[in-house]
């Protein structure tokens, strides 16, 4: 279904709040930085600027983008005969090779992360974000095998597959500090892939493995 002219504006809209206010606090620092000025900056009422984000931390940190969902959708879409770390693995690789956003090698990144790096609510954001996501790929796996109630082993399988997920997204913060530049960190993290895939248990690597005849799962199937 195509955009309509209202859905664009509003669209457009929610963009320059957050490339302007992402301006600001790269410029100022985050916690040196209002809503009434980013509204101002951006043109718009503080009224306004709250209808398209509830605080300042989803200036940065958008929830239709860092979302807790992240390592549960990938899993859900998995194709037959793929397990839930090889589905994460091979997606994150993917996003390397495409030097996507979401992985942080998009051009100016170095000082977003800096500016994240400095604010402690916005650790702190991020540190919750990983525990949330951890637990919500717990659940699907849970659910998806059959764990019986009270069965650790979906929820140390989503340990394993948040820490390495969160290995690779730690590394690239600090390659990115290092002043290294997109196509070496992708190139070092594809090999940090490749040696954790080797040391990853055969357990951990065959578990929830979708059956051959199984369509894969989509987030808005899910009730």
């Amino acid at each position: 279904m195509a955009e309509g002219l209202r859905e664009r504006k509003k669209r457009q809209t929610r963009q320059r709040i957050s490339e302007v206010a992402v301006g600001l606090f790269v410029e100022r620092g985050f916690d040196r930085v209002t809503i009434a000025e980013v509204a101002a900056a951006a043109e718009v009422s503080v009224n306004t600027l709250y209808n398209y984000y509830e605080s300042k931390e989803d200036l940065v940190l958008p929830p239709d983008q860092a979302s807790p969902q992240r390592l549960a959708d990938i899993v859900r879409a998995r194709e037959p005969g793929e397990s839930a770390a090889r589905a994460v693995l091979a997606h994150l690789r993917d996003e390397l090779r495409r030097r996507d956003r979401k992985v942080g090698l998009s051009a100016g990144f170095g000082r977003v992360f800096e500016m994240m790096r400095a604010a402690p609510t916005l650790t702190a954001r991020l540190e919750d974000l990983g525990r949330q996501t951890t637990d919500a790929l717990g659940t699907v796996l849970a659910e998806e095998t059959g764990a019986a109630p009270g069965d650790p082993t979906p929820r140390v399988v989503a340990g394993q597959i948040g820490w390495f997920h969160s290995l690779v997204y730690g590394e690239i913060g600090r390659r990115i500090v290092a002043g290294e530049k997109p196509d070496a960190i992708a190139a070092a993290i594809l090999e940090l892939l490749d040696v954790v895939e080797e040391m990853l248990s055969p357990g951990a690597l065959a578990y929830a493995t979708r059956p051959p005849d199984a369509a894969p799962v989509t987030a808005s199937a899910q009730v």
